[in-house]
């Protein structure tokens, strides 16, 4: 018995986007490692690069999450 079963059909409403064709879809038609999602609507898969290019800015700038000291800080 798989642990994991395969959906191949999409909810209607629920939107990804394909990493490896680059484009919009409506339900999974591509592998969960292909796709970022699912988003509500249509617009918000269209932007899902730039989200995850925003959110990955945010995080590399985030002071909490950077285990290295700074050059000038002496270490623990």
């Amino acid at each position: 018995m798989a642990l994991f079963k395969k959906r191949t059909v999409g909810k209607p409403g629920e939107w990804y986007y394909c990493l490896q064709h680059k484009k919009v879809e409506e339900g999974p038609e591509c592998p969960a490692k292909d796709r970022f999602g699912p988003y509500a609507t249509r617009e918000e898969a269209s932007h899902a690069m730039q989200t995850a290019e925003e959110r990955n800015l945010e995080w590399e700038t985030d002071p909490k999450w950077h285990d290295t000291p700074k050059l000038d800080e002496p270490p623990d």
